[in-house]
């Protein structure tokens, strides 16, 4: 039985219990964060917990703990639950209060919550090893304020299962203008011509920390030029090679997108050197 954290109490999972006026459960009205630990070492662990600050900051609810005590919660979660790859989910709400009402009640006390959960072995540059992704592809019609991490991930959800029922791995999202946003999981880069792109940061897409953590990689650690820019629906199906990035994929291939290979339907080589890069130089930034 794994260990959680629910409200200062490290308890049995099968022991947490949260009310059911939570604003988490009625609202979702709440902040998360997935950090990933390989062998007791996290990647991105202060970018992930900037970005939970500031997405708390962005719906008015004050941060529980400092960032020591977010630091030692997480290492300690990791420790208790002992398992070599895992990834600390962290989700903070607003609270509970007596009454249901739309505006935000005063004086309520944040709901925190954390577990872990196991992942797979981490990624390693070997094209045989590779999981290489088909993907769906549909209009964004999320809501428009995709740079908070928010609990209430219904359109990201629904954007998913069609991927899944279309018997696909991911869906990749294009706005009203066929512009690349994001995937229901993942931030997107494109390649062509060895010119790396991804869409800039906005109010459509997540400020991905593996997204963050690669581009730094990339800008420092290689000689590719990078862009980030605008890409077009035409771009992304003519493009040499796509990639899904998030903290669970790292960098992941995408080979086929609905029925269109990308370029020929073979992991790319440049793919290859950024996942080398990203292996070597993860834990640094």
């Amino acid at each position: 039985m794994n260990t959680v954290y629910l409200n200062n109490q490290f308890i049995p999972s099968n022991e947490a219990k949260i009310s059911p006026m939570d604003r988490g459960f009625l609202f979702g009205e709440g902040i998360y964060e997935v950090i990933p630990c390989y062998e007791g070492k996290f990647i991105g662990l202060q970018p992930h917990l900037d970005r939970l600050y500031n997405g708390l900051k962005s719906l008015g609810i004050p941060s529980p703990f400092s960032n020591d005590k977010w630091t030692e919660l997480c290492q300690k979660l990791v420790t208790l639950n002992n398992e070599a790859n895992v990834a600390v989910y962290i989700h903070v709400t607003r609270g509970s209060s007596p009454i249901r009402n739309h505006a935000y009640p005063k004086d309520t006390i944040p709901t925190v919550f954390a577990f872990t959960f196991e992942i797979p072995t981490q990624p390693v540059p070997d094209k045989h090893s590779a999981t290489a992704y088909k993907v769906s592809s549909q209009q964004d019609l999320r809501w428009k304020r995709c740079q908070i991490k928010s609990t209430s991930l219904l359109g990201n959800v629904m954007h998913f299962q069609h991927g899944i029922n279309e018997g696909n791995k991911e869906t990749i999202l294009f706005n009203e203008l066929d512009q690349l946003t994001e995937a229901s999981s993942s931030n997107v880069f494109i390649v062509k011509h060895n010119i790396i792109m991804t869409p800039p940061l906005d109010n459509q897409i997540l400020p991905g920390v593996t997204r963050h953590i690669l581009l730094a990689i990339l800008k420092e650690h290689s000689k590719f030029t990078i862009e980030e820019r605008a890409i077009s629906y035409k771009e992304v199906l003519n493009a040499d090679e796509v990639w899904l990035t998030s903290s669970t994929k790292e960098i992941a291939p995408v080979v086929k997108i609905d029925n269109d290979m990308i370029s020929s339907g073979e992991i790319g080589d440049i793919w290859l050197e950024a996942q080398r890069l990203f292996s070597q130089y993860k834990y640094q930034y």
